[in-house]
């Protein structure tokens, strides 16, 4: 099921990044400062419909979801099945970035598996009116960046702190949290029994979840963020 173009977003007008405000400087290791910068720097880039390695990206995005099913062109109806608002799916990326679309086919080259699985609905007794994948990934997506607060020079608050440890320590932290985030989002939609409408709160209690388990004190890795075995 699709929705209005709002249906992008719309939670995060209404959310916003709790920044301690009993903030101190920190210090970032080279590394850890580097590798925030190129994530900062990729934030930056919006889709671009004329760009070859965009439109290469999203043909390779099409292929790893349905390999056996040929792709009539960037425009088309067939967007809708994976569930992009409308027939051009870069009208959608304009929400988030390229990024977005970096992500999505982050999740569908190393957790295949776990890609088809919530792209097909394949989990759990299912709503009539159940969320769009595609769509849902842009939210997962935007959310992210503005819980980990990476919009600022550096993030202000204790999850986005602590992730930045995490990605000093692997340089895909950040695609493979966005992989636990949707696994995490499905598992949270199924046990809400949820629908449609419900997708907001769903997306808000991710996040509460995310927030918990990156303000542990032993999460030295991504790895050992409890959700990771989700994946």
């Amino acid at each position: 099921m699709v929705g209005s173009r709002s249906w992008i977003g719309g939670l995060f007008n209404r959310t916003t990044t709790k920044r301690n405000d009993k903030f101190v400087d920190y210090p970032l290791i080279p590394i850890e400062e580097e590798r925030l910068q190129r994530l900062q720097e990729r934030l930056q880039v919006p889709y671009d419909e004329t760009r070859p390695d965009h439109q290469e990206s999203l043909r390779a995005l099409w292929h790893c979801s349905f390999p056996n099913v040929s792709l009539e062109g960037l425009i088309s109806d067939q967007w809708k099945d994976m569930g992009w608002q409308g027939p051009n799916p870069s009208t959608d990326f304009r929400g988030c970035g390229f990024i977005s679309l970096e992500n999505l086919l982050f999740f569908a080259r190393k957790y295949p598996a776990s890609f088809h699985k919530l792209l097909l609905k394949k989990d759990g007794n299912r709503a009539t009116w159940e969320y769009p994948f595609a769509v849902a990934g842009i939210n997962i997506s935007f959310m992210l960046i503005q819980m980990l607060d990476l919009c600022s020079e550096k993030p202000r608050c204790i999850p986005g702190m602590n992730f930045v440890k995490l990605l000093g320590e692997n340089e895909e932290a950040f695609d493979v949290l966005y992989c636990i985030a949707f696994e995490m989002m499905d598992a949270q939609w199924l046990a809400l029994h949820a629908s449609y409408m419900d997708f907001n709160d769903v997306l808000q209690a991710t996040r509460m979840q995310l927030e918990r388990e990156l303000s542990l004190e032993d999460i030295n890795k991504i790895q050992d963020l409890p959700a990771y075995n989700l994946l």
